[in-house]
């Protein structure tokens, strides 16, 4: 992950390397020739140092300790946005003027890299000793128009950020004590967003976080029993049950988890079963834009408004069971009815242990009712 320079990528997409005054490197990804060359007049700061990894003894799960991050910027005013270009009176994260998909090393990072001699310490009980919290944390904006949002975004547009997402992927992947890649959206502040600007995060973790380690047994249980990836299964039966599909193409289909935690939740996975990010065809990436867009536009359109919601990338981690754990986006909102949440209460907060009051088939129907 070298600076100052250009790497071109597919689909005529070049990824340009620059510093930020404070050291980070921060990435614009261009589909067409452009001059990246704007230097960060911000005066140097501190940077925060690295948070902690503790082990709840209880359930042998990884917590990340970052206290730093209580000062990080908290839904400022469109006018002060940390994530538009930079103009006058404004001085930004990014200091061009203009940008398609910019990416940078978070400022706040919850994880971050570690010294070489750094190793995840083996589970010990009440003896597990504390470690810096290793990984990486990018920013990944989407857009540099400050109002738009992912499923407003022009096909072309998609293609530059799912660019960017099957890159920083590869990239990441390279770096010392990295063990899964999560790329994820949070949109709305029903679900926590500090900064309105469209935009995701990623975080490499240097463990592999409780979520993927379930997801994993499960697909490799799978796939020694049946000889598929679990996720080709699901896949075939909902083209066989056809109730639950929201949208598909030749390459992608958008549907309703056969036993969905959330009011509204939507799956799109590649139809044939890739890894990760990385992994994806030129083919697949090119032609994902047309059914995430509709799935949005879907979601947005059930009751009319803006849906606050939840965009994660579930994908293999970086060194084992790639034949297993097949890449697929979910995206889940808690809105259950204009002006009402879903709040997860005591069942499913403390036990995990989630209960609907909507059955899939139900939801699915509401969303392919919505006229686009």
């Amino acid at each position: 992950m070298s600076n100052e320079k250009s790497i071109p990528l597919s689909h005529g997409i070049v990824r340009q390397d620059r510093k930020l005054a404070d050291g980070r490197t921060i990435s614009y990804y261009d589909s067409k020739a452009t001059t990246r060359n704007a230097t960060d007049s911000r005066p140097v700061e501190k940077r925060p140092g690295l948070g902690e990894l503790r082990l709840d003894a209880l359930t042998n799960e990884w917590v990340v300790m970052a206290a730093h991050r209580q000062a990080r910027a908290f839904l400022p005013p469109k006018e002060l946005c940390p994530l538009c270009p930079t103009k006058p009176g404004l001085q930004s994260e990014i200091p061009e003027s203009n940008y398609e998909v910019a990416v940078f090393e978070n400022l706040s990072p919850s994880l971050a890299l570690a010294q070489k001699d750094w190793k995840l310490p083996e589970y010990d009980g009440l003896n597990t000793p504390i470690v810096d919290a290793a990984g990486f944390c990018e920013v990944l904006c989407y857009t540099d128009n400050h109002e738009a949002h992912f499923g407003s975004l022009s096909l072309e547009q998609i293609r530059i950020v799912m660019e960017a997402w099957r890159d920083r992927t590869r990239e990441i992947s390279k770096l010392p004590n990295i063990a899964h890649i999560f790329t994820f959206e949070n949109r709305g502040v029903e679900v926590g967003v500090t900064l309105h600007h469209p935009h995701g995060q990623i975080y490499a973790y240097s463990y592999l976080p409780p979520r993927v380690e379930k997801m994993l047994q499960i697909a490799t249980d799978h796939l020694a029993k049946h000889s598929r990836p679990l996720i080709t299964d699901i896949i075939a039966r909902e083209v066989k049950d056809e109730v639950r599909i929201v949208a598909q193409n030749i390459d992608w289909i958008a549907y309703v988890p056969f036993a969905s935690r959330y009011p509204f939740e939507i799956h799109i996975a590649p139809k044939v079963f890739t890894a990760d990010l990385a992994e994806l065809t030129d083919a697949q990436a090119d032609s994902f834009g047309a059914v995430a867009k509709e799935s949005l536009q879907r979601l947005d359109g059930v009751f009319g408004i803006e849906m606050a919601y939840m965009a994660s990338w579930h994908q293999a981690p970086v060194h084992v069971g790639r034949s297993a754990l097949g890449l697929h986006l979910q995206i889940t909102s808690i809105r259950r009815a204009p002006g009402k949440l879903k709040y997860l209460a005591g069942s499913e907060s403390a036990m995990q242990a989630f209960i609907m009051d909507l059955k899939p088939e139900q939801s699915a129907a509401q969303l392919r009712d919505v006229k686009i």
